[in-house]
């Protein structure tokens, strides 16, 4: 049942990768955003957590309450 619950983030992209680093652009493109004020809701893992870490300059994460512990 843990497994079902797993927590998930919702990230919004606010800022444009234009005139940013590809790494970072490509980074955007890996969370699956890559047009201004689009939203994912993302399982919360480590992985996931070091890609925002790297972009947290152009998006705007949303701790989704109830989901999971």
């Amino acid at each position: 049942m843990a497994e079902s619950q797993k927590k998930t983030i919702r990230v919004t992209q606010v800022g444009s990768p234009i005139g940013r680093k590809p790494g970072q652009r490509e980074t955007l493109i890996g969370l699956g955003l890559n047009k201004m004020h689009r939203t994912r809701e993302l399982e919360d893992t480590p992985a996931v957590r070091g890609m925002i870490r790297k972009v947290a300059h152009l998006v705007k994460v949303d701790e989704t309450p109830g989901q999971g512990g």
